[in-house]
C-alpha cells in the first residue's frame, strides 16, 4: 500500500512549511528581513496504462490512461523581496534603501556581503560600520571635528565642520542591484552573498534608473505579514493533521485486510 509513504511525504512537507512559517515569525522585527515562501511539487507517478495507448478494442486509444501519483516534495523556498515599510528613527547614520538595491558590506576575508540592513554606526576610527563592526562599501569615514552630517536621497555624505561653513562631500554610498535578487544566499546577521543564480552584481549611484534612493534616519522594517503567516501555519497544521489521519487508516485497512 502506497498511501502510507504518500501520506509521509506530505506530513514531511508541511512541516518544512511550518519551519519557514515559523521563521518568518521569529523575523518580524527583523531589520530589512524579507519573508520566505514554499513551494511544493508533485512527486514521479506510476503509469500503469499510458494515455493514447490502444485498448482492447481495435483502433480505439485510451483517453486518459492510468497513472497513480507518488507524493509531494519541498520544490523550494523562495525569497519574497518586496519593500518592507519604512519606519522613521532620526537616527543619524540609520539608512533605508527605498526601492531596490543593497548595501555593500566588506567581509574579515575580503569578500563582499549585500545587506539590506541599513543599522549602521561610527568606529573608533570615524569608518562607518555594520552593527557587526563590518565597513560599508565604499570605505567612508567621517571627521572627529564634523558637527552635522546629512546624507541626500543620492547617497552623498555632506559634513559640516564648522557652522555658517559650506558642507563637504566625503563620499558617496553606492548601492548594488542584481538580474535575480532571489537568487542571493542567505548567510545570516542580514547578509547576503553572490552566487551563480543571482548573477554578478551591478554597482552604481542611489536614484539612478534601476537603483533605489536611500533616506537618512530611517531604517526597513521586516516585509512579514503576522495575519498571512497565522493562517498559512492553520494552513499547514491542517494539511499535517489529514495526512496524518491517512496514516492511520491506511495502517488500519492494512491490518484489517483479507483473512
Amino acid at each position: 500500500m502506497q498511501a502510507l509513504q504518500i501520506a509521509a511525504s506530505g506530513m514531511m512537507a508541511q512541516q518544512y512549511n511550518t519551519e519557514v512559517v515559523a521563521n518568518n515569525l521569529a523575523n518580524m522585527n527583523t531589520t530589512g528581513y524579507q519573508r520566505r515562501r514554499t513551494e511544493f511539487s508533485d512527486l514521479l507517478y506510476k503509469v500503469s496504462e499510458r494515455k493514447d495507448s490502444v485498448s482492447s478494442r481495435a483502433g480505439i486509444s485510451v483517453p486518459a490512461g492510468l497513472e497513480s501519483g507518488q507524493g509531494v516534495r519541498l520544490a523550494a523556498v523562495y525569497r519574497v523581496s518586496e519593500q518592507g515599510s519604512l519606519s522613521q528613527t532620526s537616527n543619524t547614520f540609520d539608512i533605508a534603501i527605498q526601492g531596490k538595491g543593497y548595501f555593500q558590506v566588506l567581509l574579515p576575508n575580503g569578500d563582499t556581503a549585500y545587506s539590506r540592513d541599513g543599522t549602521f554606526q561610527l568606529d573608533g576610527a570615524g569608518q562607518l560600520v555594520t552593527q557587526d563592526g563590518f565597513p560599508v562599501q565604499p570605505g567612508i569615514s567621517i571627521p572627529p571635528g564634523a558637527i552635522d552630517v546629512t546624507i541626500n536621497m543620492s547617497g552623498e555624505i555632506l559634513i559640516s565642520e564648522k557652522a555658517g561653513v559650506e558642507p563637504s562631500n566625503v563620499g558617496t554610498l553606492r548601492i548594488a542591484i542584481f538580474p535575480n535578487q532571489g537568487g542571493l544566499e542567505a548567510m545570516g546577521d542580514n547578509l547576503f552573498r553572490e552566487t551563480k543564480a543571482s548573477g554578478q552584481a551591478t554597482v552604481n549611484n542611489p536614484g539612478r534608473q534601476g537603483y533605489g534612493l536611500v533616506l537618512q534616519g530611517f531604517v526597513e522594517s521586516s516585509n512579514v505579514d503576522p495575519i498571512a503567516e497565522i493562517a498559512a501555519l492553520i494552513s499547514a497544521q491542517r494539511a499535517y493533521e489529514m495526512n496524518s489521519k491517512v496514516i492511520e487508516r491506511a495502517e488500519q485497512m492494512m491490518s484489517e485486510g483479507p483473512k
